[in-house]
This record gives C-alpha cells, sequence and structure tokens, in this order.
C-alpha cells in the first residue's frame, strides 16, 4: 500500500515539473531559431521584436502575470516583478537612437530564471518527500471487527472502543490497548529507535509502528485525529508555518529592499542620461542592477534550510514545533532536567538486600508476602524481587499503616514491612543504611530482621547526556525533582549535573526555572506527566518521550520521540548545523549581489552575468540548503 502511496506522489511530482520543462525546451528551440534569423536576415527592428516576444512569452508568461497582480494587489514588490521589468526593458532599449537590441538577452534572462525555479521546485518536492516519506506512518485503512467479520474501512470511520486487528507487516493505524495476540513493534518511524518493542495483552500500542510478527487485535482508545501518528505529522507540517528570527529578517529585507532597489535603478538611468545623453548605456546598467539585486536566493533558501533542517531532525525522532525554536535552541545557555523519567527510569526496582540473621531469599519472600496485595510502586519492587509466590504461607490480617508500611501475619508471624517509624512501634530497633534510596525494613514478631533498599535507575545514557550538553557549550545544568534531597545527590553526583534542587511541588520548579532564565537561553527537558507548565514557562520546552502525553505535546516545543537524555544534545547539533547552512547562505547570497551590483554600476558586467549571478547563487544556496536535510553527522 505504501508503494502505490509513494508512486502516486512521484506521479504527481513528474506532473508537476513536466509543464516547466516543455516550456524551457520550446523557448530554448524557438530563441536558437530566432538568433539564427536574425544573423541571416535584414528586417526591421519591431519584426525581430516580433520573433523574440514567441520564445519570451512561452517562459515568462507565468512571471509576468504574478508581477502584474502582485502590483494590483499592492503587495511588496518581488522577484517576479524585478525579472519582469529587468526584461521588458531590455526588450525596449533597441528602440533608442544608437542602441544595440537586446532581444535575446531579455529571452535570456526570463529563460535561466525559470530553469532556477524549475531547480528550486525539485529541491523543495525533494525536501517535502523525506518529510513525507515520514508520513507514511499513518496507514490509508484498518481492519475492524463488526458484527463477527472483518470490514476494511477508513481509520477515520473507527468508532473509540472499537477492535481493530492488525497483521504482521502492518502499521498500527489507531492508539489503543492490545486485546489479544503477542507481537514485536518497529517504533522507528516514532522514535528513531531501531531495536523493536514487545507488545502483550492489556499494553499501550501507538499508532505509526510497523507491526512485525505477530497478529494483534487491539481495541481503539482514541479517535484517528487524536492518534499520535496523526498528531506527529500535524505537528510537522505547522513547523514549517512557525517562522524562524532568520525567516522573519528575510520578509522584512524584501520589503524595504525591493523598494529602494527599483529607486536607484531609476537613478541610475535617469541621472547620468540626462547629463551624458548616453540613454541605452545607463538604462542598461540600470536593468543589470534590477536583475541582480532581485533577492531570491535569499528568499527561497533560508527557508528551505528550515524546512529541511525540520525534517532531517524528525527523521532522528526529533520534531521542532517551528524554525524559531531551531534558532533559540542553537544559543541555548541553561538546560534543566526533569529528574523522574527524564534522568531516571521512573520505576523502583529492588538495589540491595540486607538482613541480619534469616537468609538473604527468606527476607525477601516474606517482603513479598506482606505487600501482596498493595497497589504502592515499592510494594510492586518487592513483588517483583521476589516473583516466586508460593501458597503454601498463610498471609491474613493486613493492615496498612498509612505512611509507615504494612502489618500482616504470616503462617501465624506478625511481620511488619515499613521505614523506621514502624519497627519503632514495634519495638525493633532498626539499623541506619548507606545506600541511596528508599529503606524498607522488615521485623518478624518485633525482632529486626534487616532491611532493602529500594531506588529509581539513573538511565544508561543520563551521564553521556549531561557531558555531551557541556562539550557542546551549554554552560549549566541543573536537575529539579520532587523527591527527597538524598536521593537527588546521589542521582546528580551519578549524572554530573552542575546543581541540584530536591523535594519540590511542580509550582515550585516553575519558580526554580524563572530563577535562573535571565542566566540566558534556558531549555527545560521533562517527560511530561506533570511539566506542563515548567514546558511552558522556559524558553524552550523539550518533552521526551511524551507520546503518550497530550499536555506535554501541547506545552512543549520541542518534542523527543523516545526517552533518551542524549538526544537532547543531537537536537542542540542539529539546530547549530541548521543555522549555520542558514547563515552560509545569507552571506554568499548578499556577497555576490553586491559584487555583481558594483560591477553593473560601473559598466562591467553584462545582462548574462547578472543572470548567472542571480540564478547561479539561488541554485547554489538550494542546494546548500538540502544538507539540512540530512540533520547532524
Amino acid at each position: 500500500m505504501a508503494h502505490e502511496h509513494e508512486h502516486h506522489h512521484h506521479h504527481e511530482e513528474e506532473e508537476s515539473l513536466r509543464e516547466p520543462l516543455v516550456k524551457i525546451a520550446a523557448a530554448t528551440v524557438f530563441l536558437i531559431a530566432a538568433v539564427l534569423i536574425e544573423k541571416h536576415t535584414a528586417w526591421a527592428t519591431w519584426q525581430y521584436l516580433l520573433l523574440y516576444l514567441v520564445p519570451y512569452l512561452i517562459v515568462g508568461w507565468e512571471t509576468l502575470k504574478e508581477a502584474g497582480e502582485a502590483l494590483v494587489h499592492g503587495e511588496a514588490l518581488d522577484e517576479n516583478f524585478l525579472m519582469s521589468v529587468a526584461t521588458l526593458g531590455a526588450l525596449v532599449i533597441g528602440f533608442l537612437p544608437d542602441a544595440a537590441t537586446q532581444f535575446p538577452e531579455a529571452v535570456f534572462v526570463m529563460l535561466f530564471f525559470q530553469v532556477g525555479e524549475l531547480f528550486e521546485g525539485i529541491a523543495e518536492g525533494r525536501s517535502r518527500r523525506s518529510i513525507s516519506h515520514l508520513m507514511e506512518i499513518r496507514p490509508d485503512s484498518a481492519s475492524v471487527r463488526r458484527g463477527g467479520e472483518l470490514v476494511r474501512v477508513d481509520p477515520d470511520e473507527v468508532a473509540i472502543g472499537e477492535s481493530i486487528v492488525i497483521a504482521p507487516g502492518e502499521r498500527v493505524p489507531l492508539d489503543g490497548i492490545v486485546e489479544e495476540g503477542t507481537s514485536s513493534l518497529d517504533t522507528v518511524a516514532l522514535t528513531g529507535e531501531s531495536v523493536p518493542r514487545s507488545v502483550a495483552p492489556g499494553e499501550e500500542i501507538l499508532s505509526g509502528c510497523l507491526n512485525l510478527s505477530g497478529v494483534l487485535t487491539v481495541r481503539v482508545m482514541r479517535s484517528e485525529s487524536e492518534s499520535t501518528a496523526s498528531r506527529i505529522l500535524e505537528l510537522v507540517e505547522h513547523a514549517a508555518g512557525n517562522k524562524s528570527r532568520s525567516e522573519h529578517f528575510i520578509t522584512r529585507f524584501a520589503r524595504i529592499y525591493t523598494p529602494i532597489v527599483v529607486g536607484l535603478a531609476l537613478v541610475l538611468a535617469l541621472v547620468p542620461s540626462l547629463i551624458t545623453g548616453a540613454w541605452a548605456v545607463w538604462i542598461y546598467r540600470a536593468l543589470m542592477f534590477l536583475v541582480v539585486s532581485c533577492p531570491c536566493a535569499l528568499v527561497i533558501s533560508v527557508p528551505l534550510t528550515f524546512f529541511g533542517g525540520i525534517g532531517g531532525a524528525s527523521r532522528r525522532g526529533i520534531l521542532f514545533k517551528g524554525a524559531s525554536f531551531m534558532d533559540s535552541l542553537s544559543s541555548v545557555r541553561t538546560v534543566v532536567f526533569d529528574k523522574t523519567g527524564t534522568l531516571t527510569e521512573g520505576v523502583f526496582e529492588v538495589t540491595a538486600v540486607h538482613p541480619e540473621t534469616l537468609p538473604e531469599r527468606e527476607l525477601l519472600h516474606l517482603a513479598a508476602h506482606v505487600e501482596r496485595f498493595s497497589t504502592h510502586p515499592i510494594a510492586a519492587a518487592l513483588r517483583q524481587a521476589y516473583p516466586e509466590e508460593q501458597d503454601d504461607c498463610r498471609v491474613e490480617h493486613v493492615q496498612e499503616w498509612a505512611g509507615k508500611g504494612v502489618i500482616a501475619e504470616v503462617n501465624g508471624h506478625r511481620v511488619a514491612v515499613g521505614n523506621a517509624a514502624l519497627m519503632e512501634a514495634e519495638g525493633a530497633a532498626s539499623r541506619p543504611c548507606h545506600h541511596e534510596g528508599t529503606i524498607i525494613h522488615l521485623s518478624l514478631d518485633g525482632v529486626y530482621q534487616g532491611h532493602v533498599v529500594i531506588s529509581d535507575r539513573v538511565k544508561a545514557d543520563a551521564a553521556e547526556a549531561v557531558s555531551a550538553l557541556k562539550t557542546l557549550g551549554v554552560r549549566k545544568t541543573v536537575m529539579l525533582t520532587g523527591d527527597q534531597a538524598s536521593i537527588a545527590a546521589a542521582v546528580a553526583k551519578q549524572t554530573g549535573v552542575d546543581a541540584f534542587h530536591g523535594g519540590l511541588l511542580p509550582e515550585d520548579k516553575v519558580h526554580e526555572v524563572e530563577a535562573l532564565l535571565p542566566e540566558g537561553t534556558l531549555a527545560f527537558v521533562g517527560d511530561g506527566i506533570n511539566d506542563a507548565p515548567v514546558l511552558t514557562r522556559a524558553d524552550i520546552g523539550i518533552a521526551m518521550g511524551a507520546l503518550g502525553s497530550d499536555a506535554a505535546i501541547e506545552a512543549a516545543d520541542i518534542v523527543l520521540m523516545d526517552d533518551q537524555p542524549s538526544k537532547v544534545a543531537l537536537a542542540v547539533r542539529i539546530a547549530r548545523r541548521t543555522l549555520r547552512i542558514a547563515r552560509e547562505n545569507m552571506w554568499f547570497a548578499i556577497g555576490v549581489k553586491l559584487l555583481v551590483l558594483l560591477l553593473a554600476a560601473f559598466g562591467v558586467a553584462t545582462l548574462w552575468m547578472a543572470v548567472f549571478a542571480d540564478v547561479g547563487v539561488t541554485v547554489l544556496a538550494v542546494l546548500n540548503a538540502m544538507r539540512a536535510l540530512r540533520g547532524a553527522e
């Protein structure tokens, strides 16, 4: 299915390229014919004009029409207008006394301008296609179970709560919960992560993933428009709309620049002509001045660079919501991390067992029994540490003591599992522990038996993520957490962040970020569960692995599709590279323009050179912009 889709795109693109190609080819043939006829005949000037008008209008009609429309609507003078004035002027110049005719040049200017436009169209098509390649994550149909049979329907016709069946090799059309079947998913389109993820009944599954091995029945949780794949596509498509400062600069630049250039050209045409009387020479120079001054290289290549950068980043699982965020991220000075789920896995596990008299297994065994029915994450960690539930034990009279722990009878013995306060109440003196994390003590019939340490695991690439940012010149990395200070200190030490603040409520995090804002551009990285207010307050909010969390996707400026903190540094690298390319294009274009403008004013340059400078610079700048698509090396 995807192939047909791709093919269809190609087809449309070929259609759109065919017309300009035919025009360019036809005009070239007529131009050569006209030049040959002019060489071997002696007609009147106006007859040659008619002859050259054929190829001129073939390639130039659209440009003239657009220039006319822009003038009627009173819009800023654009490149179409500059090109039209310059070429019409070149056609008229031959009728001035003692002037050579410039017909071939006028046609050639228009022809070359169209070749440039064609190149630019191809480049834009390519960068759009590489983004739409990412867009193939939205399947065209879904198989729904209705009335005992499978029906193929459009994903937007599936209601929430219906069951869909996904065969191996199919993309997941809608977000949902797996009801039956196990399989592995290729999530590369969403996260840029190549390791397949396995799913089993009861787990959430996101649209846009590719189902690899088994048949899955999935209960739909979100409608088509709310599903992950659609939201990602929307993000990428709107991204180009949020203009960056450099792009705004260009729009403003063109608006002021064009009238100035037209004014200067008029002065250049009139003043020396009135003094010297050499009208043809000065009008010609003024026309060249116009052709050269056309800023299309800038107007086209800078937005295209950002467009490419956003596309290249999205292939790596990094979504920029707009070019302006690329701009600000490239100069980021402070990066603030949330702890749980961002630098750490957000999953509790038993990291150490310190028994007194009982063997280690027995201690865990008792703790797991007592915590059998508790829903607390700590209870879950204890159960996981001793998964082999043995049913020969009688567990009765379970009492949860809020904030202290649980007491129960196991085979008639009173077992207490909890914090130091609970041990004190039991009259069993607990021993302190040097390990960082949550300490769970256990007593048996009022006698202390030892403790278990439970902590949140630091992500494998957390330390690398922090040091990569330092290498990129980020001045300060800070970690904020709601956890107690001792745990925060341990994680800060492991990851190498410059500063940390523990025991914070969500609004405290906002205050901490506000205090850091004056120190330069600040990015906040969170996993988005309760970080929406901070994501909004920071200069740049980066939500990681937040595909499930709507609030985070709304609040963030950049969304990292997987939960690796090291992607933050990659995002900064991509942003810097894109900006560097945009700047190269700006300076290159302005430099070449100024050079040829000087030559034109002194009459050294010819119209051909002027066009070449213009179109050549544009084509080179567009090709340079295409480099942004690759993302960072």
